[in-house]
């Protein structure tokens, strides 16, 4: 029989971090790689519509794309500074203050320019003409009237991009509770019996089985949405172990080799647990001896791998159960919410035994206090 657990409450999850900004983060190099790609392809597609009017090409690209780097990096620095300000703020006031930075900006910005190259054309008299502009209030209008235009329909696009990303997310975490929130009448049932047959013969057991029954319900009706240290999850799946050890007893035997993974990593709660839940219902449950249940987690490079194996009987078709794989589901459903394409579950069955493998990205920083 596997060495019971120690005692442990399992800890409340914390709470659903805040929906998201609406605005991108301009502080980070993608955003600012963006911006100065965009640059270029609008200084590209002004310079190709512009050869109707003049045949010198390469300077217009030239000058146009000097001046479009200096708005977007420019613009980028001022939304990363007014970012965590603007995000206290109503997403419409938020808009409208934004787009009020960015004219003012541009502005600020063609102004300078203007100054710099009358004072550059001042001092060479070789520069090519039409490389500064000359029309001082008509080069600023433009590029203000320009700029707000541009300004408002990307903030625009901005809003309704974050709008339809959180839909897919609430959408997503409704169908992660409705799932969680299944709870197997088999197990209660179960559970309850077990207890019952122990409050005569070992009041203390028949405690402990309670304490971590509620423990096992908590952790279910928690935020879908929260994670957890990677050491509470496995505590939770050692809970739902000893509940069913309780009433299996020497027909299920769990090896533990967990020791080499990051037990402060942050993870979405109940991905474990589950595996363990359907490796004993519809694996050992099912042998007339029993049998044993595998958990190997190991950290590879930058990946977290975790392994249950177990035993099932021949031709049982364990895959394509119903509760299996709405279980399966529900973890896929919960790694791709936590780390869109870059986490998933695999499975197989061969040789009488059935494997699920959770693959999640490792982050050292990725830790909880405590």
């Amino acid at each position: 029989m596997a060495t019971t657990a120690p005692e442990t409450r399992v800890p409340s999850p914390p709470a659903a971090k805040a929906p998201t900004f609406f605005l991108p983060d301009f502080c980070a190099s993608p955003a600012v790689f963006a911006m100065v790609l965009i640059a270029e392809l609008v200084a590209l597609v002004i310079a190709l519509a512009r050869q109707a009017l003049h045949d010198n090409f390469w300077m217009d690209l030239a000058g146009g794309s000097m001046f479009l780097l200096w708005v977007g990096l420019t613009c980028s620095a001022v939304m990363c500074r007014a970012r965590p300000w603007l995000q206290t703020l109503k997403p419409q006031r938020a808009a409208m203050i934004a787009i009020a930075l960015l004219v003012a900006t541009i502005g600020l910005v063609s102004e300078i320019v203007f100054r710099v190259g009358q004072l550059w054309s001042g001092d060479l008299n070789n520069v090519t003409p039409g490389f500064f502009p000359h029309d001082h209030a008509g080069f600023v209008l433009r590029n203000i009237l320009v700029g707000f235009i541009v300004s408002s329909l990307a903030l625009r696009y901005f809003y309704v991009s974050a709008e339809w990303k959180r839909s897919i997310e609430q959408e997503a975490l409704a169908r992660i509770r409705a799932l969680q929130a299944r709870i197997r009448p088999h197990f209660l049932f179960n559970s309850m019996n077990t207890i019952a047959a122990l409050t005569r013969s070992s009041p203390e057991r028949a405690e402990q089985a309670v304490e971590d029954l509620a423990d096992l319900f908590r952790a279910s009706l928690s935020d879908a949405s929260a994670r957890i240290s990677l050491k509470d999850e496995l505590e939770i799946a050692r809970t739902h172990q000893r509940i069913e050890q309780l009433r299996l007893g020497d027909r299920l035997t769990v090896r533990w080799d967990v020791d080499e993974l990051p037990m402060r990593t942050l993870v979405p709660s109940l991905i474990v647990q589950p595996l363990l839940e359907n490796a004993v219902y519809h694996g050992v449950e099912t042998l007339p001896r029993g049998g044993e249940v595998s958990i190997v987690g190991r950290r590879r490079d930058d990946q977290v791998h975790i392994e249950v194996r177990n035993p099932i009987l021949a031709q049982s078709g364990y895959a394509n159960r119903e509760g299996n794989r709405m279980a399966l589901e529900n973890i896929r459903q919960r790694l791709e919410l936590a780390w869109p394409g870059r986490a998933r579950i695999e499975t197989e069955q061969r040789d009488g035994e059935f494997c699920a493998r959770l693959i999640f990205p490792y982050a050292g920083e990725d830790m909880v206090s405590g």
